[in-house]
């Protein structure tokens, strides 16, 4: 109980340097996670592994900050955390570097759990049938293995895989996680990535400008290359990469290409983003990729449009996924640049 109540006063310390105060729903969270701290402080006592913990709710409420506070204080030498984008990103490297060995997906997935007790498995999504599959395995896995996953995500276990046409391939690592999970619904009006006034570091430190209309003069051209192919871009140097929506979002990348940037670039520069509807599917989920990977990143970006901020997250809440990129935009300081 000493340690549990040492985990507590740790993550409230935590929220007072940071200038705030958890709400009454955060600290009732709070102590269900200081509740699994004490559990994985005696689990070895356990005949049974403690129950993992699924945490839910809308953006911006404050999961990732809470279970980021609880991984850092908790006494735990065996612990990984892992981001969405990130884990599917070594995950698929380990498999292409086992191709050749059998059971070459199991063995991908040892290398990135044999040494935890506990894994935090932050902003957990799926929209891909592949990576549905990918995570049912890892899930299998590490279950199997008495290992505890600790989760945040924007949508509770049955809205994962939100297409109905391939609702039904996650089906099964929905089943897994409601037999393994408790499952926690943070609620709460308050989207505080929206009332927090402290902006200046990190990704809430970019701005979002809007720009006239392009004079039509030829845009310049350099060339980077991640794992042998070659992405047309603005241009680098100094740790700063400038590039347009089209090169990032409309041309064949991936978040495999925003990852090695994001760890290449401390400081990045997206021009010409037209309006969210102005372009197809796939480039729309490629900014909200793109935006995830930088928030994570805490990358302050200079973002430039011809669309005001609001205008451009009217137009992207069309789309029943986008809200989570929303809310990382709106605390962008937004100005407005006048043609010459």
């Amino acid at each position: 109980m000493r340690s549990n109540n040492r985990l507590v006063v740790g993550v409230e310390n935590a929220a007072a340097r940071n200038g705030f105060a958890l709400d009454t729903a955060q600290r009732a969270l709070l102590e269900r996670l200081a509740v699994l701290g004490a559990d994985l402080d005696r689990s070895s006592l356990r005949r049974s592994p403690p129950r993992s913990l699924y945490i839910h709710g809308d953006a911006g409420r404050g999961k990732s900050w809470l279970a980021d506070a609880f991984y850092a204080e908790l006494p735990l030498a065996k612990k990984t955390r892992v981001h969405f984008h990130g884990f599917f990103d070594d995950l698929h490297r380990s498999i292409h570097d086992r191709r050749s060995e059998r059971d070459a997906v199991e063995r991908a997935i040892d290398d990135i759990t044999q040494n935890t007790r506990l894994l935090f498995f932050d902003e957990l999504h799926v929209h891909d049938s592949g990576d549905a599959r990918l995570l049912t395995r890892l899930l299998d896995h590490v279950f199997q293995r008495g290992l505890i996953v600790l989760a945040t995500s924007n949508y509770a276990p049955d809205d994962l895989l939100p297409n109905p046409i391939w609702h039904h391939i996650f089906e099964p690592g929905i089943a897994l996680i409601k037999k393994h999970m408790d499952v926690w619904n943070l609620a709460g009006p308050v989207d505080y990535r929206t009332v927090n006034e402290e902006h200046d570091h990190g990704f809430a430190a970019g701005t979002w400008t809007t720009t006239p209309a392009r004079s039509g003069a030829p845009e310049q051209q350099t060339r980077t290359v991640v794992n042998g192919r070659s992405f047309a871009v603005t241009s680098v140097a100094d740790g700063e990469l400038v590039a347009t929506f089209e090169q990032l979002c409309s041309a064949a990348t991936s978040t495999v290409e925003y990852l090695d940037w994001a760890r290449s670039f401390s400081r990045w520069v997206i021009t010409d983003i037209p309006s969210f509807s102005a372009v197809d599917a796939e480039a729309q989920q490629r900014f909200i990729n793109l935006v995830d990977v930088l928030a994570d990143a805490e990358i302050a970006v200079r973002f430039s449009s011809r669309v005001d901020l609001s205008g451009f997250l009217a137009d992207a809440s069309e789309r029943p996924d986008a809200f989570r990129m929303a809310s990382r935009l709106q605390p962008l300081r937004t100005t407005t640049r006048s043609s010459c």
